[in-house]
């Protein structure tokens, strides 16, 4: 079964495919708007997810995606007023883990908002993180 290709829309005559949409509702569910998220970011971010779920992402993908997203743009107190400290902490170890593992699909994450510069730079200076 050929996988199905996301889509932004076209004049209005298109909507949006339905796993931008579920991308859209995660992330203002961890208070970040999207439009503040390139739409090109949240291709490659739906497409990364297409390759690590062979079949389509389930819904309950995107949340995890968007909490992980959501702390590396708006950084760990903003993240924190706005979604509390435990999903601060988890967002916080998943980093970790993410920078322990090397390549992983929270690494992957990690590193598409540090290339398209979306990474708050608190974030960046807590972790160390360079694009070599």
């Amino acid at each position: 079964m050929a996988k199905r290709r996301s889509s932004l829309g076209f004049l209005g005559m298109f909507g949006r495919s339905g796993d931008l949409r579920q991308l859209d509702a995660a992330l203002r569910g961890v208070d970040l708007h999207p439009a503040l998220v390139p739409e090109g970011a949240k291709l490659t971010i739906v497409n990364l997810m297409k390759d690590h779920w062979p079949d389509e992402p389930p819904p309950e993908a995107y949340p995890p995606v968007a909490q992980l997203l959501g702390y590396c743009v708006a950084g760990p107190e903003v993240f924190e007023q706005s979604n509390g400290l435990q999903h601060r902490l988890d967002a916080e170890r998943r980093i970790e883990a993410a920078l322990e593992a090397g390549d992983s699909f929270d690494a992957q994450i990690i590193l598409m908002t540090l290339h398209a510069k979306l990474i708050s730079g608190e974030v960046v200076e807590r972790y160390g993180l360079g694009v070599d």
